[in-house]
Formats: structure tokens, sequence, C-alpha cells
């Protein structure tokens, strides 16, 4: 990865490590326990824990908020467990989440279109509250017109509320990581 310094953000660390979240980002010393036990790394190997916290040290702000590596982490928290400096990977990336969305490098849109988020076709949706009751984050909500509401930033894109929904209402394009973990197998 060549590098120009017009790309670099010198304040960018400080940033990270001063939003909620980053707090932890400077304790890491590339170890690799995170990538290790990655599932998404295993399946993208671009993806690396490591590279990106080496982006954000490198100053490299635009580049990583504009990048969709970024959105290929599942949040599974598996990093957070594994890591001897507690450097807690996953909130790390939440907060370069929160800084893509409040400084416009995404928006819900790009969300919905990358497969990250689930919506609910309005005109579809019975009100029979499955995607309530199914959701293990409590995600789906009856707006006042007793329609279900997927909070986009806040949805894990599962998929189990499309697969529950007895009127089919709720939506989820194929995400690039599901298309790359496809095309790795096949021949």
């Amino acid at each position: 990865m060549s590098v120009t310094t017009k790309e670099i953000t010198p304040a960018f660390n400080s940033e990270v490590t001063n939003a909620e979240g980053g707090q932890h980002l400077n304790g890491c010393f590339s170890c690799g326990a995170c990538s290790g036990i990655c599932p998404v790394s295993q399946a993208i190997s671009d993806f690396d824990p490591r590279k990106i916290i080496h982006m954000v040290r490198m100053g490299l702000k635009d580049r990583l908020l504009k990048s969709d590596l970024l959105w290929f982490c599942s949040q599974c928290k598996s990093c957070v467990f594994v890591c001897p400096q507690d450097v807690r990977f996953a909130e790390i990336v939440q907060a370069l989440w929160d800084m893509a969305y409040e400084q416009g490098y995404i928006t819900d849109q790009d969300i919905l279109d990358k497969g990250k988020a689930a919506w609910v076709e309005r005109d579809k949706c019975v009100s029979c509250l499955t995607c309530v009751r199914v959701c293990p984050w409590e995600i789906p909500k009856l707006d006042a017109e007793g329609v279900a509401t997927i909070g986009v930033r806040d949805c894990k894109a599962c998929g189990i509320c499309v697969a529950e929904c007895p009127a089919q209402a709720i939506m989820l394009n194929q995400s690039q990581d599901e298309i790359l973990i496809a095309a790795c197998g096949s021949k």
C-alpha cells in the first residue's frame, strides 16, 4: 500500500482514541490474536484487525472511512475475548462506524445497499410482531402506524427477521462479504 503525505491526517489516531470505544487502540502491539480468531479474517483475507489499527495509526482517515473493508466486521466480538491487551477491536470499529456516519463518509442508504442492514417494505407489513419477537437484539420496533421499522445503524444484518417474516416484508441485500465468501467456495 503506497501512501502520499496528502493522504495522512495526523490527528486521526487521537480522534479515534478520544472517541467512545476507541480509547484502547494504543494498547495494541499487533500480536495477531484478533486476526487469528476473526471469522471474517478467515473468509476475507483483506480484512485484518491489525491492518485497520495500523491505518488509524498512520492517519489514513479518508482511505479507511471510505473503505468497504471497515464494514466487513460482523461485531461478533471474538477478538475482544482473546486480546491480551484488552484493545476491544469491535468497539474501535463501532467508533469508526460512528465517525463515518457523523462525518458524511457513509449514509443509511449506503448501509442498506451494502447489505449491512435490513429494511421493511411498509406496504407489505402486517404488524404481526414476528420480527420484534425473533430479533435477538430487539432492533425492530412498531411505529405509530403499527408498521415495523428497523434502525439501520442498529441492525446486525443477521437475516433472522428476513427469514421469519410471514409476509416477506423484510428485505436484506446480499452483502459484499457474502458474495466474496460464496466466490471462494465456487470453482
